[in-house]
C-alpha cells in the first residue's frame, strides 16, 4: 500500500487532565509504530519536554523503545506524565518592547521538531489540549489527534477512553452509600466531575441507583428536591442518595465555585446546607475528586485505548494529519480534528437514558 507520508521518527504527548487508559495508548501506538520500523520518543509533560532539556530532573524526551511500554496497559496515569497549566497561546509574557502581548510558542516548537527530525506528533488529550494541537497543524505541524476526557463530551466521537472506568468507580461509591445513609436515615449528597456534561453523573447515578441525579444540562430547583426527598420519607424510605455533577446549577443561577480560584467546586456541600435547613434531616456529602481519574482502567477503556493508538499510526501511515481518531459506531475513524474540537456533546435532556430515569422515579430537580 502506498502512503503519502514519509515517516521515520514520531513523537507522542499527554496533555490535560489524566485519564484512565493513557498508558494504554502511549504503548499500542509505540508498537503499531515501531512495526513500520520508526522511531518513537515521548514528550514529558506535555510540551515542556521539547521545549526544555530537563523536566524534573528527566530528561524532557524519552526513546519508548519496547521495553519502555512493556507492562503498562493496565496502569493508570501517564510515563510521559502531564500538565494543566493552561493554554500555550493563553500566555502574555513581556514582548522584547516592554509590552505585554499574546504568547505563541509554535514558531519555537515547531523549530524543535525540525531540529530533533520528528516527523509527526501524535497528541493524546481532551478539548483543551486538542486545539492547542489544531492550532500547531495550522502552522505547520504534521499532528494526529487521540481523544481523551473522562466526561465523554468530545462530540466527534461516540465514546473516550476513561469514562467507562469513572463511571464505574462513581457506581460504586455511591452503591456504597445507601446503606449508610438508610442505617442512619440521611440524606447523602455525592459530587462527580463533569464541569460542563453531565454524563458521569447521569450514568453513575442511574447504576448506582440515586434517587436525584443533577447535572449541567437540567438546572434544577432545591424546592424539587425537597419534595422528592419528602415524597420518599411518606412512603417510609427516610434516606435518599443525591448525585450532582459539580458544574450543575440552580436554575437562573451559576455553577458553584471554589472562593476565587475559578475551579468548579463546592456544589456538594451547598445543597446539603440547603436540603438540612429545609427538611431537617442530616444530610452529609461525599466528593469523588480525583479518586474518580486514577487506578487501573477498566477493560473496555484499555481496549478502546489500544485501538486508538494503534488508529493513530494508522493515520499517520496514510499522511491523514491534522485529524483525530475517534469511535464511531463500532469503527474507528479518522475526523477532522478542527471539526472534532467544535462540537462539545452534551447530555441530551430529552434523550432515552434521562427519558429512563424520569420513568424509575429519578428527580432531576426541575
Amino acid at each position: 500500500m502506498e502512503y503519502s507520508a514519509n515517516i521515520r521518527r514520531i513523537a507522542i504527548n499527554t496533555g490535560g487532565g489524566d485519564a484512565p487508559g493513557l498508558n494504554a495508548v502511549i504503548r499500542a501506538a509505540t508498537l503499531a509504530a515501531h512495526a513500520n520500523g520508526w522511531e518513537v520518543f515521548g514528550i514529558r509533560r506535555g510540551y515542556m519536554g521539547l521545549l526544555n532539556d530537563d523536566v524534573d530532573g528527566e530528561p524532557g524526551m524519552m526513546e519508548l523503545c519496547a521495553d519502555k511500554v512493556r507492562g503498562i496497559t493496565h496502569l493508570g496515569g501517564t510515563i510521559l506524565g502531564t500538565t494543566t497549566r493552561g493554554n500555550l497561546f493563553g500566555l502574555e509574557p513581556r514582548q522584547p518592547d516592554g509590552t505585554w502581548g499574546p504568547n505563541d510558542p509554535s514558531r519555537a516548537i515547531i523549530d524543535r521538531f525540525r531540529e530533533l527530525e520528528i516527523d509527526a506528533l501524535i497528541a493524546i488529550g481532551g478539548d483543551g489540549s486538542l486545539k492547542i494541537a489544531h492550532r500547531l497543524f495550522l502552522k505547520g505541524l504534521r499532528v494526529v489527534g487521540v481523544p481523551k476526557t473522562i466526561d465523554n463530551d468530545l462530540g466527534a466521537t461516540d465514546m473516550t477512553f476513561g469514562f467507562q472506568t469513572a463511571v464505574d468507580v462513581a457506581t460504586e461509591a455511591i452503591g456504597r452509600l445507601h446503606s449508610t445513609a438508610e442505617a442512619h436515615q440521611r440524606v447523602m449528597v455525592a459530587q462527580v466531575m463533569g464541569r460542563h456534561t453531565g454524563w458521569i453523573a447521569l450514568e453513575s447515578g442511574l447504576a448506582g441507583g440515586a434517587d436525584v441525579i443533577l447535572i449541567p444540562e437540567i438546572p434544577y430547583s432545591v424546592d424539587r428536591i425537597v419534595d422528592k426527598i419528602m415524597e420518599r420519607d411518606r412512603a417510609r424510605r427516610r434516606f435518599s442518595i443525591i448525585v450532582v455533577a459539580e458544574g450543575a446549577s440552580v436554575a437562573g443561577g451559576s455553577p458553584s465555585f471554589v472562593g476565587e480560584t475559578g475551579r468548579y467546586g463546592g456544589i456538594a456541600d451547598r445543597l446539603a446546607d440547603e436540603i438540612a435547613a429545609a427538611t431537617g434531616k442530616e444530610t452529609r456529602t461525599l466528593t469523588l475528586g480525583h479518586i474518580q481519574r486514577g487506578g487501573s482502567p477498566v477493560p473496555y477503556d484499555r481496549n478502546l485505548a489500544l485501538r486508538f493508538g494503534a488508529a493513530a499510526v494508522h493515520a499517520v501511515e496514510r499522511g491523514n494529519f491534522g485529524s483525530m481518531v475517534a469511535l464511531q459506531g463500532k469503527s474507528v475513524r479518522s475526523v477532522p480534528l478542527g471539526d472534532a474540537v467544535n462540537d462539545i456533546k452534551r447530555v441530551p435532556v430529552d434523550g432515552e437514558v434521562v427519558r429512563t430515569a424520569r420513568r424509575l422515579g429519578v428527580s432531576f430537580g426541575d
